[in-house]
């Protein structure tokens, strides 16, 4: 039999299959090789590259003008469910760089952190081996302005970037117990708080929402700016800070279901 019959054998369509499911699966497979093809943290870029994208849309092309009046560059990052827990972490250790003084409180709370962790639950090796890995890429910012690309190169390195974001991850989880009769106001349905977490915050590739922003920023106490760019009638592109009233260190672009990083035009 020939290479090409045994192909058309191999596709031919087969009544006791679903067909849903296997669209749904050749979906994720082209979804995974796109996200695949993009670094996990990209280079930074002027803000008006987002024009390109949206030269047919007036809506959005209007509202790019608008981010342009406020914001000087873009980061994108991987669209892998991750995006909101990697931009952060980077966009906040670079902005570290720069400030030597706020790199050292944010080091020694972060040494502290493993207690309460451990006093949630968590398994206290699994806890040292994430603590650890991101305590080092951490460390990387102490070299100051002259460690940008090596900080970089560690985010673009999944085996060290995803225990960054992992570790996030357990650090929202463990703020949302910690406060849990505060945050179940804001969890649909009759989950509990530790099943949302269990769910929703702890397992990579689970896109984020307010609540896991309000929790890590909360928990790290630093301030995060999110412009929501949709379809909304204004022009503006509305900015939301987590959490409210804080000094913003870190500020995102929000396009649905993604998070980019921005860098203001003051900065």
């Amino acid at each position: 039999m020939s290479d090409s019959t045994e192909t058309d054998e191999n596709n031919k369509y087969n009544p006791g299959e679903n067909q849903d499911d296997l669209i749904l699966q050749q979906h994720r497979k082209i979804e995974k090789e796109i996200s695949e093809s993009i670094a996990l943290i990209g280079n930074k870029e002027a803000l008006s590259s987002l024009e390109s994208e949206y030269s047919d849309d007036d809506i959005y092309r209007q509202k790019v003008q608008d981010l342009s009046n406020k914001y000087k560059s873009v980061r994108r990052t991987r669209p892998d469910g991750n995006c909101f827990f990697r931009a952060f972490a980077f966009a906040y250790l670079e902005s570290l760089l720069d400030n030597q003084q706020e790199f050292a409180k944010f080091k020694d709370t972060k040494n502290c952190s493993i207690r309460g962790g451990v006093n949630l639950g968590f398994p206290q090796f699994t806890l040292e081996d994430f603590h650890d890995t991101f305590m080092e890429v951490v460390n990387v910012v102490g070299n100051g302005p002259s460690a940008c690309d090596e900080l970089y190169k560690l985010f673009n390195n999944s085996g060290y970037s995803d225990y960054v974001v992992v570790y996030l991850r357990l650090i929202a989880s463990g703020q949302l117990q910690k406060e849990a009769e505060f945050y179940q106001n804001f969890i649909e349905g009759c989950r509990s708080v530790l099943d949302f977490c269990h769910q929703e915050v702890e397992p990579m590739f689970k896109e984020s929402d307010h609540i896991h922003i309000i929790a890590l920023s909360s928990a790290l106490n630093v301030g995060v700016r999110v412009r929501y760019m949709d379809r909304g009638d204004s022009s503006e592109v509305i900015a939301h800070d987590f959490p409210e009233g804080s000094k913003v260190a870190v500020h995102l672009l929000y396009r649905p279901g993604h998070y980019d990083i921005l860098y203001p035009s003051t900065s």
